[in-house]
């Protein structure tokens, strides 16, 4: 049975704002917020995710002893949840102190090959976040991210979404640049893009070139 207080979220007499005030004042509330993500009421079980992946932004430290938690957030069934995981455990590394990412990496990458567009896409955009946090990684997330043109067109990932993908990935690169050591990729990289069909895409390296290329 969930408890009076996200019972509150099914009936909106709580919006998911008010929600993350009320754990903003009381942080003792964040064993019952990460219990209603297992709520078989989806309006508390996303809202739940949501509070938490946006306190994770706010206050990661209230939340780093609960990474593992946001790891095994990632095999959810649900793929919103997997979603919310990814961006929360990318916020966390700023605080990540045990290096609980890095043992990680490779799962957390492993989402650039995912059939959905959205996964792949939250995994390109946070990777900045990881990246700033932990500039030792900056070589490997660079790697991951100039791969982004080789992955699979599926039913959910068509042409385009592979270059919206690429836009996210441009911008992405745009927050660490001056971390990378092979700059050079990169500019190759974003050259490939400023003839493409998608316009905001031509735009993004147009403007990446203008200021580093």
């Amino acid at each position: 049975m969930e408890s009076k207080l996200l019972q509150k979220l099914v009936n909106k007499a709580l919006t998911k704002q008010q929600l993350l005030e009320k754990v903003k004042q009381n942080y003792e509330l964040i064993p019952e917020i990460l219990d209603g993500i297992s709520s078989s009421k989806p309006a508390i079980r996303y809202s739940c995710a949501k509070v938490l992946m946006d306190l994770s932004e706010e206050k990661p430290e209230k939340l780093y002893t609960h990474m593992d938690f946001f790891i095994k957030m990632l095999e959810s069934k649900y793929r919103i949840l997997t979603w919310n995981a990814i961006i929360t455990i990318a916020n966390l590394t700023k605080v990540d102190s045990e290096k609980k990412f890095d043992s990680i990496f490779d799962k957390y990458y492993s989402f650039l090959d995912d059939k959905y567009m959205v996964t792949v896409a939250n995994v390109v955009g946070n990777s900045g976040k990881i990246a700033l946090a932990k500039p030792y990684l900056t070589q490997k997330i660079t790697d991951k991210l100039l791969k982004v043109e080789n992955i699979s067109i599926t039913p959910h990932l068509s042409e385009e979404c592979k270059r919206v993908i690429t836009q996210h990935a441009i911008k992405t690169f745009d927050l660490f640049f001056s971390q990378i050591e092979e700059k050079d990729k990169v500019i190759s990289f974003v050259k490939k893009h400023l003839n493409s069909s998608r316009e905001t895409l031509r735009t993004e390296s147009e403007n990446f070139l203008k200021r580093w290329g």
